[in-house]
């Protein structure tokens, strides 16, 4: 219990850090909505008229201590005010209708390349004496060095620009309504192909290089050994007795990879003009809407935070002796 105490304040700080740097960051910008209407209007607002339009946006007067008492409330009561970019939906209705299509991405790609990595990982350390294990492990290690920017950037020009096999933009043809029709569903799927293929690739490795070392440790113990004396099939011995113990240090992994899968899969949306946090990020930063740009980043903090915070939880159900 008392490390779990232990963990709890550790990133229950590192929240309150994160979240008071994202409260900073937009003050640290020069100018702000209003003042670019302001400019717009080319000086045909007075200042009561300004007033009242940061008013209408719900900025905070007062001093920057009191702006920061005001913004920590709406955190933790989830009153993040109107959007400047949507203006009068709020910042909770704009995130719910993108997050569900950043979640679709990240996940899928999480679950994608975990499975065929470990499949990869699993196949490459029992022949890693064989050309498989020698040539495909660093030729994977080379591609996820790759930003998920250039390979998104790479496929997009090649399969959705040069040979139009794919869209070129959105999350589902804009002729269908939404709804639990196979055509709807094939073109979310088609969609999505690319910017989770993206996402992928550059991943993959990630879980082919944790499931091959976790298979080496676990292919010198004395049951596998004695499971290959009794000859059983190579596939028997990989899947039954030797992946089935390795998979368990893998699976602690999962938990922390959830959170930077996200941060991958808003830089990918931008790419393929997908309609999800990402694609909302860029334009809330073009109109410099400040509480939008804070909502999606808190989200991004508040992922990668608690899924390292479940790896932690994961580790210690795995081996107890961590907690001493």
């Amino acid at each position: 219990m008392s490390f779990l105490l232990r963990r709890f304040s550790f990133y229950f700080t590192a929240f309150l850090i994160a979240i008071s740097f994202n409260f900073m960051l937009p003050r640290l910008m020069p100018g702000d909505p209003v003042d670019a209407l302001f400019a717009a209007a080319q000086g045909r607002m007075d200042p009561a008229q300004m007033d009242a339009v940061r008013e209408m946006y719900g900025f905070v007067d007062g001093n920057i201590f009191e702006q920061y008492i005001a913004y920590m409330k709406s955190v933790f009561t989830l009153d993040l005010g109107p959007s400047v970019l949507m203006f009068p939906v709020s910042v909770s209705e704009v995130i719910t209708m993108a997050l569900p299509w950043t979640m679709f991405l990240a996940l899928g790609s999480l679950i994608v390349a975990l499975i065929i990595g470990v499949s990869i990982g699993t196949y490459a350390s029992y022949r890693r004496e064989g050309v498989f294990g020698q040539i495909v492990p660093p030729i994977l290690a080379f591609i996820s060095n790759f930003p998920y920017v250039v390979t998104a950037l790479l496929l997009f020009y090649f399969f959705a620009l040069k040979l139009e096999w794919f869209p070129l933009a959105y999350t589902y043809d804009s002729s269908l309504q939404p709804a639990w029709t196979f055509e709807f569903i094939l073109s979310v799927v088609k969609h999505a192909v690319l910017p989770v293929g993206s996402m992928v690739i550059v991943g993959i490795a990630t879980w082919v290089f944790n499931m091959r070392n976790a298979m080496i440790n676990v292919l010198g113990e004395d049951y596998v050994t004695m499971a290959e004396a009794k000859g059983l099939s190579s596939y028997r011995v990989m899947s039954r007795y030797a992946g089935r113990n390795a998979i368990l240090p893998v699976a602690t992994a999962i938990a922390m990879a959830i959170g930077f899968s996200f941060a991958g899969s808003i830089m990918t949306e931008v790419v393929f003009n997908y309609q999800g946090l990402g694609n909302i990020l860029l334009k809330g930063i073009v109109a410099r809407d400040y509480p939008l740009i804070q909502a999606i980043l808190l989200i991004l903090v508040t992922a990668v935070l608690t899924a390292n915070f479940i790896a932690d939880l994961l580790y210690v159900w795995l081996d107890p002796r961590i907690s001493n």
